[in-house]
């Protein structure tokens, strides 16, 4: 429901605050891992149940279809989302179609429509991962992004953690349904949450900038006409998100003049993209022009690698996991939902603190350290003498790999500010797009492995230790603006070769100043 033009919203200021945005996307993450996390454990029995055989490779695709959807849906969401500018539409439409999912899935009357509702699962998954970051990333104060985002990744490991458990239970308790009706009502609830969103953009309009909410706006005379009458002075150049500079790649923004020649007026401050001035407005550009600039970035692509190794690892286990610990410890669907329960409670903090020490530390030292620190217990799960040891493995390296998501969500919001015509939706779409594809395959290589495999869990274990060390060298190599490799090779070799690249300095050694507008009193 669109906004009135000429009446101010209830609630400006909470409502469009970067803290509810924040608590909006992190509920949103924490809807949609429910959603899908909530029949992982349930599913290879239910399947059992109605005289499927070889389940493991079953469920995988049945995952795959999910990521089927997500990917498919990507490009024309993000393309549509960044041209138009759009963020609070397609989070409700998003959400309606997740609810449509889950009751056609609850009520499937087979397998192939199952996996029907599985790919519009994925569509609507789509949405809060590229929509709603770039929400949140547009509203987020630019030194505060990596700390915002990695409050909402806890979503994530929330997700997780209720859904797992919660599936196993209410499927022993009260049938296959019962996982189906919990997360529709989750989804009704998120719901609400997203039709109280105001854009940063809507709130602009009525002069309040929730990403500087001290700051006070410069107003005409209260008898002045309804349509003040702008001007620019000109001043400084300041680096900012959206240029269209070509050399650059930064925006040339004035600065206000002294407040004490506006008689009657308060300070503006306006968005680091102009909703005014056409000339600082981001114009959209081609996919295939998006693709191009990315792939020119050695950061963008070593973070979406991630984003595809993230995804291939934690899916390649999904459909694996529950039957491996049938086959060893004889759980039950209950068992399997709590050992999930404990393996993703210790994330719940791993990802906030991570967002907290990317902004203070840089993303390089925060996602080699995870990723060195997740290795060794891969190994360690591949022993079946305890029960114990294998939970607690399994809950450390969960600790570790869910670090890592936030910094690989702030350094591609940071390729986005230093790229003239790529928008937040676009690198959160190619971020999407690259775990789509590691979840879509995934499942598929985790199920068929456990299934054919003599020693398959060992196999899985093995092969993820591998792709995490592939990581660990890229991340030393590329990650940052400063990468840990050049700051070795300056540390040993300190020569005038080795140094900084300086288009892509981190945004918080830049002395950015903010465009202000001044209106004629």
């Amino acid at each position: 429901m669109p906004f009135s033009s000429n009446r101010k919203p209830r609630g400006l200021r909470w409502r469009s605050s970067v803290w509810f945005i924040t608590t909006v996307v992190g509920f949103g993450i924490t809807t949609d891992l429910l959603v899908y996390s909530i029949i992982i454990p349930v599913l290879p029995f239910q399947l059992e149940r109605l005289s499927y055989h070889k389940v493991s490779s079953l469920t995988g695709w049945l995952l795959c279809a999910y990521s089927g959807g997500l990917v498919l849906s990507t490009v024309p969401i993000a393309m549509h989302s960044e041209r138009y500018s759009m963020r609070r539409m397609p989070l409700i439409f998003g959400l309606i179609a997740l609810i449509g999912s889950q009751v056609m899935f609850m009520e499937a009357p087979n397998y192939a429509v199952m996996a029907i509702a599985r790919v519009l699962q994925g569509i609507s998954s789509s949405v809060v991962w590229i929509v709603g970051l770039a929400l949140l990333c547009d509203t987020t104060p630019e030194k505060n992004v990596g700390k915002q985002l990695g409050i909402a990744m806890t979503g994530l490991s929330v997700g997780l953690l209720v859904g797992s458990p919660a599936g196993g239970a209410l499927y022993t308790r009260f049938g296959f349904r019962a996982p189906f009706i919990f997360g529709s009502i989750c989804a009704v609830v998120d719901l609400l949450l997203r039709l109280l969103v105001i854009e940063r953009s809507v709130a602009l309009k009525w002069g309040y900038d929730p990403s500087e909410p001290s700051a006070v706006v410069i107003k005409e005379a209260p008898d002045a006409s309804s349509t003040p009458d702008i001007q620019l002075s000109s001043i400084p150049i300041a680096h900012v998100h959206g240029s269209t500079d070509p050399e650059t790649n930064e925006v040339e923004e004035p600065t206000v003049p002294d407040k004490s020649r506006l008689p009657n007026a308060r300070k503006l401050s306006i968005a680091r993209r102009s909703i005014i001035d056409p000339a600082l407005t981001q114009r959209p550009i081609p996919l295939l022009s998006v693709i191009f600039k990315l792939s020119q970035s050695p950061r963008a692509l070593v973070a979406l690698t991630m984003a595809f190794v993230y995804g291939l690892v934690q899916s390649m286990q999904e459909p694996s996991l529950p039957l491996h610990l049938q086959s060893v410890w004889r759980f039950n669907p209950d068992r399997v939902g709590l050992a999930y329960l404990a393996a993703v409670v210790p994330a719940l903090i791993s990802s906030p603190l991570a967002g907290f020490y990317v902004d203070r530390a840089g993303s390089d030292y925060i996602t080699c350290i995870c990723l060195l620190l997740a290795l060794p217990w891969w190994i360690v799960m591949t022993l079946q003498h305890s029960l114990a040891l294998f939970i607690f493995a399994l809950a450390a390296q969960c600790f570790f790999v869910s670090g890592v998501v936030a910094p690989v969500t702030t350094e591609l919001a940071s390729v986005s500010r230093k790229m003239a015509g790529v928008g937040y939706a676009h690198v959160y779409g190619a971020f999407n797009l690259a775990f789509g594809i590691g979840t879509a395959v995934g499942p598929v290589i985790g199920g068929q492995i456990y299934d054919r495999a003599r020693h398959g869990w060992t196999a899985l274990c093995c092969i993820t230790s591998a792709l995490i060390v592939i990581c660990v060298t890229l991340a030393f190599c590329y990650t940052g603006a400063d990468p840990l490799l050049a700051k070795v090779l300056r540390h040993h070799y300190p020569i005038d070769s080795i140094r900084k690249n300086p288009d892509e300095e981190s945004s918080s050694t830049d002395n950015t100043s903010r465009t202000h507008i001044v209106s004629r009193v």
